[in-house]
């Protein structure tokens, strides 16, 4: 769980142009903790992905998550290696709505490595 939380906010600001509505809609409910869905569906959806990822760190830091990678002990030095090791793990990277490269994994690790 750890693992997946510490790059969602990147990963989801990656993924939003795929399906703007919908990370959106999650947005809203995290946000409102499921009152409303609507509270930030007449936003521009260019940005879905920075609202999903800014409410998602509000939620972590509320939970005292530590702050990114870095404060698990990782260093940009790493990044080639968790690449490797992400590269692999197809049951996982198949999901996303959008093909990647192995130069966009970096960039997510990297905008993992502090989350707030």
């Amino acid at each position: 769980g750890l693992s997946v939380v510490m790059t969602s906010p990147a990963v989801f600001e990656f993924t939003a142009p795929a399906c703007p509505e919908r990370h959106l809609e999650v947005a809203s409910i995290l946000a409102t903790g499921g009152e409303s869905k609507t509270k930030f569906m007449n936003r521009s959806s260019k940005d879905a992905g920075k609202i999903l990822a800014d409410v998602l760190r509000q939620f972590l830091h509320s939970v005292h998550v530590d702050n990114g990678l870095k404060a698990l002990g990782y260093t940009n030095d790493d990044i080639p290696t968790l690449v490797k090791a992400t590269l692999p793990q197809q049951r996982v990277t198949k999901l996303a709505p959008l093909t990647h490269t192995q130069e966009d994994l970096a960039r997510l690790f990297e905008n993992s490595m502090k989350l707030y």
